[in-house]
């Protein structure tokens, strides 16, 4: 069988469009597609249900890569899953570097992080983005709630880095030592280089190795910090060291000394303390 599976929330509510899209070209080389709805459909029954010929072509990016990821949590991957490319962010097809429209996920699928926040885990695909950048992703969904289409989240996190963003403390454990920092922006353990639709948060990460890059921006002003900010596209916000610190690691533990917002390869997670990352 060949599923074709679309959000339609995909592409900022686009994803029907980009379905109807998806199966013009996808007609003659996967013919006779089942139309599945992911937001609708049982997952735990769909996954257990997949068999190992069947062909699944997921239509969407990050938000809606994140939710087959979750659902596969726990079952074996004999089945083909492809990606077809219809997000609005797309930073895991910009990692990865591939042609085409479709893209094998298998390879990608296996030995992916958990995190853990508030007792619940969950598995994540590109990044965990904790201050700042959960913040733009905060006020992007109350954006999007009041029925704007046309969101820059270049343009908010400006905004908060001059006006609103209010930096915590943070007690962060990399793979068991204790580091600590004072005025923090971001803490973001990263399995791929790229979150927040182009943003080379950690330039060297592979995401098929078996650590993650936890990167953490810390004391700046906020004219330094939005003259470091501003070179993140092209990952050149690393070469400011007295702001920016690298590590790799498999596992990592942040606890900020007060309530921020944090972004799992996009969703956000509202008045988080803490999180635990691994791989």
């Amino acid at each position: 069988m060949n599923y074709l599976l679309f959000n339609p929330l995909a592409r900022n509510g686009q994803g029907e469009k980009m379905k109807e899209e998806a199966k013009i070209a996808l007609e003659e080389k996967y013919p006779d597609l089942k139309e599945m709805n992911v937001l609708e459909i049982n997952q735990e029954e769909f996954v257990n249900h997949i068999l190992p010929e069947d062909k699944i072509i997921l239509v969407g990016g990050d938000g809606t890569l994140n939710h087959l990821a979750n659902a596969l949590k726990g079952h074996s991957l004999e089945a083909s899953f492809y990606l077809y490319r219809a997000g609005t962010g797309n930073d895991f097809l910009r990692d990865i570097n591939e042609n085409g429209n479709v893209v094998l996920l298998n390879p990608y699928l296996e030995n992916l992080p958990k995190v853990k926040i508030n007792g619940k885990e969950t598995n994540y695909i590109n990044g965990i983005g904790f201050g700042i950048d959960g913040m733009v992703c905060e006020v992007a969904d109350a954006l999007k709630a009041k029925g704007e289409t046309n969101i820059n989240y270049t343009s908010i996190a400006i905004k908060l880095l001059l006006t609103k963003y209010k930096c915590p403390n943070a007690k962060v454990l990399v793979d068991g030592k204790e580091l600590n920092f004072k005025k923090v922006w971001f803490a973001s353990a990263m399995n791929g280089q790229y979150y927040g639709g182009g943003m080379m948060v950690a330039p060297k990460q592979d995401r098929l190795s078996d650590k993650l890059s936890f990167v953490i921006m810390r004391k700046a002003c906020r004219l330094n910090a939005l003259l470091t900010f501003s070179k993140i596209f092209k990952g050149e916000h690393l070469k400011k060291k007295k702001y920016c610190t690298l590590i790799e690691a498999k596992h990592i533990e942040v606890t900020f000394d007060r309530p921020t917002a944090l972004q799992i390869d996009g969703e956000v997670v509202s008045n988080v303390t803490h999180y635990e990352a691994w791989k």
